[in-house]
């Protein structure tokens, strides 16, 4: 017959009807949706097949082809005969292989040597402890239903057959692409570790925090290589650009003398550049009001290949000739995982009355030593260029002691820093920051305030122009994007600050707008405002501008 059909069925298009032996049957075999028209008789007869396979799926294991008939030249017509559908199957099973936890997120009848799915299900169910199984360790092992028999009218029964293999574990782990990749973070940061269990599911999830990496990304995911007696994970990495220059230049006119001033910064972040997945941050800002800040700051994560890492830190602050600061503090830490940190640590200053007591009781030589504990958290935005940072929170806590003329007193502070992008729509987003700082003493000196305004806290003031033994703001935003490398921006700050050494308390505005362009050298910013207290008229010449760029290197 099937010559006798491929002879007088070539050169033209072909059509397949299949019918059942009842108008029900019929009807189950049209909701299938087969294809009806072919090429050739090869498509059609595979076709058939399909349907034939359909229905065993659905139920109907006792489906047979009962004619075949040519009705014309280009029509076949095939009759089914689909007999008794069988709703469910009952599958027996070793706890020993199969446990009853992986069967009970397959099944909601579950008993101790049997379970029980709907017949159409299988399929994807047996599918689903075959992965299971491979995530255990055992990427080769087959699942089979044997001796399947009649049960009830509808229901089957069959054994569940796993056939025997040695769990695999990872002998081998090749990093391609950046193969200087350092090797603490594969155990550390990843916890991808030689001779453990092999999943590759779990290997992927893990490969996948290397997004939260400023120096390395994953450029294809992770493949595995299985012979006789080994296991070999390939990893596909690709080093990333993650130094950093950023310098600023903010300029505005001054109160008193109605002149034109400039201040600025410059930061500098040289991240991994020994692939230890190290980082030195080098900052160096100048005021417009005769103040000066140096500041280094080295991070080394898992020192000697162990989970703990540290982090060393000196800064240098000095006020006209009124005083200087000198800051030292050094940390361990320890990666909880790839976004959170916990520190603890210890922190020395020292400072200096430049005065020397002439004409002021503000200032006075100290010295204080704390302990501080602090936690950090970061959450990245994959494939964002403008706005790399979702989510920032940094938090520290510190006791201690300030050393005054050989009089020791006790003290606190609670410093934090968190800030938040909500993304409204694919162009438009709010930002969100709140930063502020505590300190908690039964009396103050000026030269151990806390020091803030300017570009990176309140803006529209000169920067750290402000002193407080506390002080608290909130920085908003509203961002839209012009294009991918263009966005505009308003400027809506307040600020709530104490100074119990002047006895001063007031609340702080700065309003304006700003623009950044993602250009070839890096993010140029360019941002406008305007300060003033709860007392103060708006006052043009109050207005300081700021402009940064960011440069990737």
């Amino acid at each position: 017959m099937y010559a006798f059909f491929c002879s007088s069925s070539f050169g033209q298009e072909l059509s397949l009807k299949i019918n059942g032996k009842t108008e029900l049957e019929s009807k189950i075999i049209d909701s299938l949706d087969y294809e009806r028209r072919f090429r050739d008789f090869k498509e059609l007869i595979k076709e058939k097949d399909k349907v034939k396979t359909q229905l065993f799926k659905l139920g109907f294991i006792e489906n047979r082809e009962i004619s075949s008939n040519k009705s014309n030249d280009s029509t076949y017509l095939v009759s089914f005969s689909l007999n008794t559908r069988f709703k469910s199957i009952d599958i027996y099973y070793s706890k020993e292989i199969v446990s009853r936890k992986m069967i009970s997120t397959i099944s909601e009848d579950v008993y101790d040597d049997y379970f029980s799915i709907p017949f159409h299900s299988v399929e994807s169910k047996l599918e689903f402890i075959n992965t299971q199984l491979a995530n255990q360790g055992t990427p080769f092992r087959t699942l089979q239903l044997m001796n399947i028999e009649r049960k009830t009218d509808d229901t089957l029964k069959a054994d569940l057959i796993v056939s025997e293999e040695s769990i695999r574990t990872i002998d081998k782990i090749v990093v391609n692409g950046y193969e200087k990749f350092p090797r603490s973070f594969l155990k550390r940061y990843l916890k991808i570790n030689r001779n453990e269990e092999f999943n590759l599911t779990e290997v992927k999830t893990k490969t996948e925090e290397l997004n939260e990496l400023t120096f390395a990304s994953q450029i294809k995911s992770p493949e595995v290589l299985f012979t006789k007696d080994s296991t070999t994970l390939y990893i596909y990495l690709e080093k990333r650009t993650s130094n950093t220059f950023d310098g600023f230049l903010g300029f505005g006119t001054n109160e008193t003398t109605n002149k034109i001033e400039f201040d600025g910064y410059l930061n500098l972040n040289l991240i991994n550049n020994l692939n230890f997945g190290e980082t030195l941050q080098l900052r160096y800002k100048s005021d417009e009001i005769d103040q000066k800040t140096f500041n280094a700051q080295v991070e080394l994560p898992y020192l000697f290949g162990s989970p703990i890492g540290t982090q060393l830190e000196l800064n240098i602050f000095k006020k006209d000739s009124s005083f200087s600061t000198t800051n030292q503090i050094a940390k361990i830490f320890y990666q909880l995982n790839s976004k959170s940190k916990v520190y603890g640590g210890i922190s020395s200053t020292q400072s200096n009355d430049l005065l020397n007591g002439m004409s002021t009781t503000l200032f006075d030589d100290y010295d204080s030593l704390f302990y501080n504990l602090s936690f950090s958290y970061v959450s990245r935005e994959k494939f964002e260029e403008l706005f790399p940072i979702n989510f920032f929170f940094d938090s520290e806590i510190g006791f201690g002691n300030r050393t005054v003329n050989d009089l020791r007193m006790n003290q606190s502070n609670i410093i934090f820093d968190t800030y938040k992008i909500f993304n409204l729509n694919q162009t438009n987003s709010i930002y969100l920051r709140s930063n502020g700082s505590f300190l908690f003493s039964d009396d103050y000196l000026f030269n151990e305030l806390f020091r803030f305004g300017g570009i990176n806290s309140i803006r529209g003031f000169e920067e750290n122009s402000l002193f407080a033994s506390l002080y608290a703001l909130l920085n908003t935003e509203y961002r839209h994007k012009l294009s991918n490398n263009i966005y505009i921006n308003s400027i809506i700050d307040a600020a709530y600050y104490e100074n119990d050494l002047q006895g001063i308390k007031e609340k702080l505005f700065g309003f304006g707008f700003g623009i950044g362009i993602l250009t070839n050298s890096g993010l140029l910013k360019l941002n406008y405002a305007n300060g003033k207290n709860e007392n103060q008229k708006f006052n043009i010449s109050n207005s300081k501008v700021h402009i940064s760029l960011k440069a990737t290197f």
